[in-house]
């Protein structure tokens, strides 16, 4: 049987290409370690892998946003604490005005720490973060959270809260949303309450046994008490908004894990395989070019 030179170089020519294409493409697969170079490698794999890889993407966006969400509530936390101990001594302030023992003297001498828990109750409320947004106005994060006029009307209302009572959700999980604000609505009347005491307090014949002294402080430690089960009670539900996210968190990341083993498993290359099929091809590849040679300087006229 003969075969024309043309036909044989045209043959030689694509086993060589053969050869060399997948030296190339076992190169690339080495090289970066991935069994799955283009889609066409394996259709079906690719498609999981693809899956894996979006699903992976989500759920770190879901611990990213509950790191972020858990930063924020200790900060929260932390101011609303501070709230709950200003309060906690006007109270004690307020018990101490009650006593009937005082003279008008005293109930003066304690308008400075009155005035004092006042403002810096008023300063928490007021809170920013880093962005300039304020903390405890609902979801109206341009606009303090309570505000001061000076003369309003009535004159008895001259800490008012201009925030909302609006939440911001954020994704946490697959249709599971946490609540990432927090409002001071009521704080503002515990404010006037403290900015009433002060002014009876400030009265020049101040008196304990008035009845305008006895009932702005009795009206202002029914507020401090209403006003701390309040601000109590949001640091309680951070407690347990917290101890959620933890839990979501720990479950995110076994996810995670389960999604990066499925990864390796289906894309990584098995370098001991690759390495022997790499030289399996060099060797073919070898032989070929040396066959090629000899073949060629072959004619009709050569004596075997």
């Amino acid at each position: 049987m003969r075969i024309a030179t043309s036909q044989f170089q045209a043959t030689m020519n694509r086993a060589l290409q053969d050869n060399q294409s997948a030296i190339a493409s076992l190169t690339a697969q080495i090289a970066s370690q991935k069994k799955i170079q283009v889609p066409s490698d394996d259709p079906v794999t690719a498609v999981r892998l693809s899956r894996l890889a979006r699903e992976e993407a989500i759920v770190g966006q879901y611990r990213d946003n509950i790191s972020s969400i858990k930063i924020r509530l200790s900060s929260n936390e932390t101011y609303l604490q501070s709230m709950v101990n200003d309060i906690t001594q006007s109270h004690d302030q307020l018990v101490w005005a009650s006593d009937g023992s005082n003279t008008g003297e005293d109930l003066k001498a304690m308008v400075t720490t009155m005035t004092s828990l006042r403002d810096s109750l008023m300063y928490s409320a007021n809170q920013k973060d880093q962005e300039g947004r304020y903390l405890f106005s609902g979801t109206a994060t341009a606009t303090p959270a309570i505000t001061f006029t000076e003369n309003p009307v009535p004159p008895q209302r001259r800490y008012e809260f201009t925030g909302n009572t609006d939440q911001q959700q954020s994704v946490v999980g697959n249709g599971i949303n946490q609540t990432i604000n927090v409002d001071v609505k009521g704080l503002d009347d515990l404010l006037n309450q403290m900015d009433a005491t002060i002014t009876a307090l400030s009265q020049p014949n101040v008196s304990p046994g008035d009845p305008a002294v006895q009932t702005a402080l009795k009206a202002n430690m029914d507020g401090a008490t209403s006003a701390l089960d309040l601000i109590s009670g949001k640091i309680a539900s951070f407690g347990g908004a917290q101890n959620v996210m933890d839990t979501l968190d720990g479950n995110h990341a076994n996810v995670s894990l389960s999604n990066q083993t499925a990864i390796l498993d289906l894309g990584s290359l098995d370098m001991g395989e690759a390495t022997i099929a790499m030289n399996g091809y060099n060797l073919a590849l070898q032989a070929s070019y040396k066959a090629y040679s000899k073949i060629s300087n072959l004619s009709l006229f050569n004596i075997l």
